[in-house]
């Protein structure tokens, strides 16, 4: 199934592809694809109703609503940093012994195909594309084995980032994570059953130039690894979105480094997924 949420933000409603590949309301259904969705067997319950009730379930017209994130805020965003040797060769770090983990603020969430804005005093916001799962059930302690059965569906996110704020803030990751804007999803959540993580392309262009263009395969840490390794440390919770990392071809590693400007159109994909696409504009003061 191809999941996605539509309407204004604060607002949306749930929706899903059927077997056709008609966009479907599935708000008389339910409220949201939210953590209660996902824990009470919501997806089970929505395959059903594809099954029985698609001829009762409006229409939806994707090409003339906004698309909002394809779940609802969730617990955590958490990203993986330097989860492509190319990408940590062109920034110059080493290769982690294990997943490097940071957080991105929920309230960072937005849809695939909203601005991105750039926070004020930014001179170093950068693009980074990547694969990014949802939590399907609650994990604790899961072994690599068994760690895909807690998978809802995949996603893209473009994982925005402040270099300046990161790096040079005195602080943790987040600050130059956290802004609005930068953790677009989208366009659809994809269950397993129709996407295979181990070897799609996925790519980013800045004004319709290639930066990136690489494939899954080239993880250093596949997903099984991270959900096995992330549970070691915190319960994932139903909803939660864990970003995979980026491959090379970010600003920050161009010579010189060249980050993104008023105006600038964001444009990605991961193949099996779909594509995003922002503008970019500088926040603008109330």
């Amino acid at each position: 199934m191809r999941l996605f949420r539509f309407g204004v933000p604060g607002a949306e409603r749930p929706g899903v592809l059927d077997k056709t590949g008609v966009p479907r309301d599935v708000s008389s259904l339910f409220s949201d694809y939210d953590e209660r969705f996902f824990t009470e067997g919501g997806l089970s319950e929505l395959a059903l109703a594809l099954a029985d009730k698609v001829s009762g379930l409006p229409n939806v017209d994707v090409h003339s609503v906004r698309l909002g994130s394809p779940v609802a805020r969730p617990s955590k965003i958490l990203g993986i940093g330097l989860n492509y040797k190319d990408h940590a060769a062109e920034t110059g770090a080493d290769l982690p012994l294990e997943p490097k983990i940071f957080m991105k603020a929920t309230s960072a969430l937005s849809g695939v195909f909203d601005d991105v804005i750039l926070p004020r005093g930014s001179e170093q916001t950068d693009y980074e594309v990547e694969l990014a799962f949802v939590v399907g059930r609650r994990a604790s302690y899961v072994t690599r084995g068994a760690a895909l059965d807690f998978v809802a569906g995949y996603t893209i996110c473009n994982d925005y980032s402040e270099r300046d704020f990161q790096k040079n803030r005195s602080g943790q990751f987040v600050k130059g994570k956290s802004a609005d804007s930068f953790a677009p999803l989208g366009p659809y959540l994809v269950t397993p059953d129709e996407f295979d993580p181990k070897d799609a392309r996925l790519w980013c262009a800045v004004n319709g130039q290639m930066r990136q263009n690489s494939r899954t395969s080239e993880m250093v840490f596949d997903v099984p690894a991270l959900i096995e390794n992330l549970s070691q440390y915190m319960s994932l919770l139903p909803g939660d979105v864990v970003s995979t990392g980026t491959p090379k071809g970010v600003g920050l590693g161009r010579t010189p480094p060249e980050f993104l400007q008023e105006g600038d159109i964001v444009s990605y994909g991961v193949e099996g997924i779909g594509e995003g696409r922002q503008l970019v504009v500088r926040h603008r003061s109330s």
